[in-house]
């Protein structure tokens, strides 16, 4: 990052975001239970600021970046949950994949657009809770980087089957998400994943092929990195 005044300008942000989060005080869930109005504030609030967006790194996520090093996705349609300012949709369309990209803020997809104007990625706004029919089933890869650990425990098997609806027949899930042992208090959100939540995501035909527990680095956290299969295809 090149913006000498990103850092603090993100730091400023995150405490205004957290301030008007429900989800950080006791027994204000019920007040934004899936989280939507925060979202849609997120991107309010940031104007056009990218340092307004926590999850917003204007590159790849390096978790995934390292998974795509020397890889091939010419031909696989992709999908990308959560997208954000496109960064990560940009980089499996790279790699060859056929991209769409959805975002539950109409806000973010816009910004997404502006970004990457000539992209060929087909950026949607979207509910993974209330997906388009015609996403059952559809892609090779369903790519889902940080939307599992922003919602509550609640939320996490009905967001498991959403994500398996998508994944075509002999196709992938791959979920990167931030890692925490089982005895580990988190004061989220976000909330990282247990290995026990991981393995849960296993539903509907689909199987935990592999998973790395990968170890936090100067820059980034302790993460999880999975990818699970579904049985068919060609």
């Amino acid at each position: 990052m090149t913006d000498p005044d990103f850092a603090e300008r993100r730091a400023r942000a995150r405490e205004r975001l957290d301030a008007i989060d429900p989800h950080k005080r006791e027994g204000c869930v019920d007040a934004d239970p899936h989280r939507r109005r925060w979202f849609e504030a997120v991107y309010e609030l940031a104007g056009d600021d990218p340092a307004g967006v926590p999850w917003a790194g204007l590159a790849p996520h390096p978790v995934l970046a390292q998974w795509l090093e020397g890889r091939s996705l010419a031909g696989f349609r992709a999908l990308d949950v959560g997208c954000g300012l496109g960064d990560n949709a940009e980089a499996l369309a790279r790699v060859g994949a056929r991209v769409t990209a959805f975002d539950l803020v109409p806000r973010a997809v816009e910004w997404a657009q502006r970004r990457f104007s000539e992209s060929a990625v087909a950026y949607r706004a979207a509910d993974l809770f209330h997906a388009p029919p015609e996403w059952r089933g559809a892609f090779d890869l369903v790519h889902e980087l940080y939307t599992l650990q922003a919602l509550p425990e609640s939320l996490l098997a009905d967001a498991a089957r959403a994500l398996a609806s998508f994944v075509a027949p002999g196709g992938m899930l791959l979920v990167i998400t931030r890692a925490r042992d089982a005895a580990q208090d988190v004061a989220g959100p976000p909330w990282p994943l247990t290995r026990a939540q991981i393995d849960a995501l296993a539903v509907d035909g689909l199987w935990l092929a592999s998973l790395e527990d990968i170890p936090a680095t100067e820059t980034v956290t302790r993460h999880w990195r999975a990818e699970f299969r579904r049985e068919g295809g060609q």
